[in-house]
């Protein structure tokens, strides 16, 4: 969304007194992209969560996953993978995953919703007396609960389940939507309201002796077991249980892999499948804006700071390519000072401090802090990593960090530019996914384009939007006309 005079200005703020270091942030994501393409979906920076024969498989962004009005667009496509223990379910999700190769996929485990235990239930399953195998031993209501908000593209908690201990870790791990959901578990096909989530049903098939040698050396080498202890529980719940509650879902499958992942022909029809669904479902968000609400009036929810010869006067400066790095950063935080300090606190009721909280469009946004926290000392700070893909020229969501529980608080999102309005918009519905409340939520930018307030003021009609400044137009690669930095002896052209 951004030109190159606009990268640099951006990069003068941010280095300007050491604030705002992406790198202090997010230790694990580059700044610059690399040019390998990513397949998996998560809100928080992690390690690898899938290596691949070929490749290791990283987090990567999340496209949008609503229209130009705010809503939802299109559901993730979710595949079901079914099959006795260690028939190699999660093999076959990774090579369907390798061969997708598409940014953005989930892989839910059903593994992560076993019950938690009681202290009568520990003592058995540390006998290996406890029935791990049977549908009751799974919490399929937070199941399905979090496999429809995860669908939805709405961000979800799952529970990290420590086989060795046979219990929830403390920590549960974030997990935001994607195109792709692959789920799999040995009874994924066994509740009805799960099976309706389910987009395509795959059943992996794999002879029994091959599925025992495989939980042996699974169950002795990582989870610590002996190999009685293996035996005698697959004797007694893993053999009966696939019996009687897995094998009978064969026949829901709308595809049988026999020989799991080994089987490549069936993965290639899975694969080619899948990527139908996709390209009826694509969406280009910035598209669709372009060309929504034009010659409107400017919406009553926008506040532009008062065009005082002041004013003028400072984006005179920020405007001129010419303007040295030094007076381009005075003039830019002056601004970005007066704008908070008048319009954004002018707009906000009388209340406590603690019910406010700053959330930065990174890089951009994080310009904006030093001003919200001269105002606000105390201001509770979250982070969204938002970029445009090159390829696609699609706003993405890399990571975010919110404080917790936001949703009483009074919400500035802080952007430097607004353009189309299409990372704005992504960021809001975040916030909204995460509670935060559409009445309390103020869009603070520097600048901004008719475009940009127009579509944000469209899709969110109680979102506040305060600016120093609107500009008319925007160009072919939808940057903001004339904006920052781009003019050699600027006349002020924005309208308030």
């Amino acid at each position: 969304m951004h030109s190159s005079s606009v990268d640099i200005w951006l990069s003068r703020l941010l280095h300007a007194g050491g604030e705002g270091s992406l790198d202090r942030l997010l230790p694990s994501i580059s700044t610059s992209l690399s040019p390998r393409k990513r397949t998996t979906s998560q809100c928080k920076s992690e390690p690898p969560l899938l290596r691949t024969s070929k490749r290791t498989i990283y987090t990567a962004g999340r496209p949008p996953w609503y229209n130009e009005h705010g809503t939802q667009s299109k559901e993730a496509f979710v595949i079901g993978l079914c099959g006795g223990s260690a028939s190699g379910k999660t093999t076959v999700a990774r090579k369907i995953i390798e061969a997708l190769d598409v940014p953005w996929v989930v892989l839910l485990s059903m593994d992560s919703f076993y019950k938690v235990l009681t202290a009568e239930q520990q003592l058995l399953a540390a006998n290996n007396d406890y029935n791990f195998d049977h549908p009751d031993a799974f919490d399929f209501s937070l199941l399905v609960h979090t496999l429809r908000k995860l669908k939805q593209g709405k961000s979800v908690k799952i529970p990290v389940y420590d086989f060795n201990t046979h219990g929830r870790q403390k920590e549960w791990k974030t997990v935001y939507g994607a195109s792709v959901i692959i789920f799999e578990g040995i009874m994924s096909f066994a509740d009805k309201e799960l099976l309706k989530l389910l987009d395509m049903k795959i059943f992996v098939d794999t002879d029994s002796d091959i599925r025992l040698v495989r939980r042996l050396r699974r169950d002795i080498t990582e989870r610590g077991r002996d190999i009685e202890g293996v035996i005698k529980q697959y004797n007694k719940f893993v053999k009966p249980a696939f019996e009687q509650y897995i094998e009978p879902t064969m026949r829901l499958a709308d595809i049988v892999v026999p020989r799991g992942g080994g089987n490549m022909v069936a993965i290639d029809l899975i694969v080619q499948h899948v990527h139908s669904q996709l390209e009826e479902r694509e969406l280009s968000v910035r598209a669709a804006l372009a060309s929504a609400h034009q010659a409107q009036p400017l919406p009553q929810t926008l506040s532009v700071l008062e065009s005082t010869p002041q004013v003028r006067g400072m984006h005179t400066i920020i405007r001129n390519k010419e303007t040295s790095r030094d007076e381009f950063i005075f003039y830019s935080k002056r601004l970005m000072r007066l704008l908070i300090e008048r319009d954004c606190w002018e707009t906000l009721p009388l209340l406590c401090f603690k019910q406010i909280t700053g959330v930065s469009i990174l890089r951009a946004g994080e310009t904006m802090e030093p001003a919200l926290r001269a105002v606000c000392k105390d201001v509770r700070i979250g982070k969204i990593l938002i970029q445009t893909n090159q390829d696609t020229g699609e706003p993405e969501l890399h990571y975010l960090r919110l404080p917790k529980d936001i949703s009483e608080d009074h919400v500035i999102l802080m952007d430097c530019t607004v353009s189309t309005g299409a990372a704005a918009m992504m960021a809001i519905r975040v916030l909204l996914d995460h509670d935060a409340q559409e009445d309390k939520i103020l869009l603070v930018s520097l600048l901004m384009a008719e475009m940009g307030v127009h579509s944000v003021a469209y899709a969110f009609p109680q979102v506040k939007i305060i600016t120093t400044a609107v500009d008319k137009k925007v160009n072919d690669l939808f940057h903001i006309i004339p904006g920052i930095g781009e003019t050699l002896n600027p006349s002020f052209t924005s309208s308030a």
